[in-house]
């Protein structure tokens, strides 16, 4: 337990302990994108966890998939951007905007210019996988294959945003590299069947995420730029096939030659996958094992496996998480029925232990 509150510098951060907060879609922006009402007291209830990985944001309109979810490329986003920013320092925090396009995750309904989705391949997901938009769910529709000029666009698209994200005052931006989203697309083999020079091979196929990687570390800086991955994650019906871990370990082996703030891993249970990207990472590792319990969250930074443990749904419950787990504290629950709704019920008005204790 002690090395979890040993200090750590990350990038140009100097944090006080080994938690973070992890990237959790809120659905709480203006239909525009713009954060919304609540979203700055959101994340500055939270400051305590030191660094702070926000809700996906698109860095276009291409980029979204979910209802009112924030982006990061109109001038009112960063405006937007700037508020939560600056409250989160003035409570002595730490933020990144995680950058996510959605690919194919998405649909028109959902988006300002409700144009099909793109994705590597004009592959829809299994029809079992469906989106959410203000008529109920619908079957997601066969994306538009992007082109070679698109792809190019789409990296500029990432170069821009992170140049936002700065400007807004954040202290640095992750790369969305998971979840079924449009880089893991790439990545899947059953997502991409691709024949020009970003298909086919390992070498191709992690092709866009190096690019995207490199664009944003040329506009804002390695120490300000985060990437996560999800080594066999299947979230929107991707398989990476027979050769997935080799092809983790390559685009892990480019990345690190980057030399970034942090790689961010959503590990499901490859433990020799997660031990060979420890030996190869040569900056801060962060380890998100999803459902563990709580009294194994120390467990991979203590082994060494991890430099950061980041925590989801207590860190959405708990405003004052850090507190709570000093003192050994119960910690409050998360209320699933307000995950997406909107307002500040289920999102700014979880109690912390000092407003409990004057109940």
């Amino acid at each position: 337990m002690e090395k979890i509150w040993n200090p750590i510098k990350i990038g140009r951060m100097e944090l006080s302990h080994r938690l973070a907060m992890a990237p959790m879609t809120r659905g709480r922006a203006l239909p525009d994108g713009t954060p919304g009402e609540f979203t700055p007291l959101y994340y500055k209830q939270r400051a305590s966890l030191g660094l702070l990985i926000s809700e996906g944001t698109q860095p276009s309109d291409d980029g979204q998939g979910y209802l009112f979810t924030p982006g990061i490329y109109t001038d009112a986003h960063i405006a937007g951007w700037r508020e939560v920013a600056n409250q989160v320092h003035d409570a002595g925090g730490h933020l990144f905007i995680q950058l996510m396009h959605v690919g194919r995750m998405s649909h028109p309904d959902n988006t300002p210019h409700h144009r099909q989705p793109v994705a590597p391949s004009a592959i829809a997901p299994a029809p079992d996988v469906q989106m959410y938009t203000l008529a109920g769910l619908q079957e997601i529709p066969v994306p538009r294959e992007l082109s070679i000029e698109d792809i190019k666009a789409t990296v500029e698209d990432f170069r821009k945003a992170a140049a936002a994200a700065i400007q807004a005052g954040a202290d640095g931006v992750e790369i969305h590299g998971a979840n079924g989203y449009l880089i893991q697309q790439f990545i899947a083999e059953n997502a991409n069947i691709r024949t020009d020079g970003y298909g086919g091979s390992i070498e191709n196929r992690a092709r866009f995420a190096i690019e995207v990687a490199k664009a944003v570390v040329e506009e804002i800086g390695a120490d300000r730029t985060g990437f996560r991955i999800s080594p066999g994650v299947p979230l929107g019906g991707l398989d990476e096939g027979p050769n997935g871990t080799e092809l983790y370990e390559y685009l892990v082996s480019e990345l690190a030659t980057l030399n970034l703030a942090y790689l961010h891993i959503v590990h499901v249970g490859n433990e020799d996958l997660l031990r060979k990207i420890r030996s190869a990472w040569p900056t801060a590792l962060l380890v998100n094992r999803a459902g563990r319990p709580l009294e194994n969250i120390t467990i991979d930074i203590d082994e060494g496996l991890a430099d950061i443990a980041p925590i989801g749904s207590w860190a959405l419950a708990n405003p004052d998480f850090i507190e709570r787990f000093k003192a050994g504290a119960s910690l409050n629950e998360p209320d699933r029925a307000t995950l997406y709704a909107g307002g500040s019920l289920g999102y700014t008005d979880y109690p912390t232990l000092a407003e409990q204790d004057k109940a």
